[in-house]
């Protein structure tokens, strides 16, 4: 029985120094440390950029068990900039995001595969009221402590979308869209 015993704590003892690298962080939007960007063709004759000026998200990094790493991140679909006054109004109308009936963009991670600084994040994006799975590949940055006393951790993700599969025009084709975030740990 104390062997038992003895097996039991040394299993919850080694669990809990397996997670002890695991970190909740909160992307800092506040301190414009983050960006999503994307990149659309024009008419195939070149491309519009933009941006999302009002996002949220947090994620979980777990560098000694990266599979048990997680991401969620929430757009406003009105925060949509293209620097362009009347193509913002027209793309946040009903013919392209209606952004009126739907206000969010989310991602959800449901896995990871790769090691602690490189992989594909698994997730679950919603446009438009449209929700497929989709994998971003993803890279970190950088992480360490920073003047304030606090750490951070930077990743990169970057996936190209097809427009028409979530209910926009189908004619837009591919569209890449960038994540750039810096994380501060809570």
């Amino acid at each position: 029985m104390n062997l038992t015993k003895y097996i039991l704590a040394a299993a919850l003892a080694f669990g809990t120094v397996m997670n002890s690298n695991a970190a909740d962080y909160v992307i800092d939007k506040p301190g414009q440390h983050a960006y999503i960007t994307f990149k659309a063709s024009h008419l195939g004759y070149s491309y519009i950029l933009g941006h999302f000026e009002e996002f949220e998200g947090k994620f979980t990094h777990n560098p000694e068990n990266p599979a048990a790493s997680s991401a969620k991140v929430t757009i406003k679909t009105n925060s949509l900039d293209t620097d362009h006054a009347e193509r913002d109004k027209h793309l946040k109308g009903s013919e392209y995001f209606d952004a009126d009936k739907y206000p969010e963009i989310q991602f959800v991670s449901t896995g990871f595969s790769g090691d602690a600084k490189a992989g594909k994040l698994k997730g679950k994006l919603t446009v438009h009221g449209v929700t497929r799975v989709v994998e971003l590949d993803v890279r970190q940055i950088g992480e360490g402590k920073d003047p304030w006393g606090g750490y951070r951790s930077g990743f990169e993700g970057i996936v190209t979308l097809a427009a028409g599969d979530y209910g926009l025009p189908a004619w837009i084709g591919d569209v890449e869209v960038t994540l750039i975030v810096e994380g501060v740990r809570q």
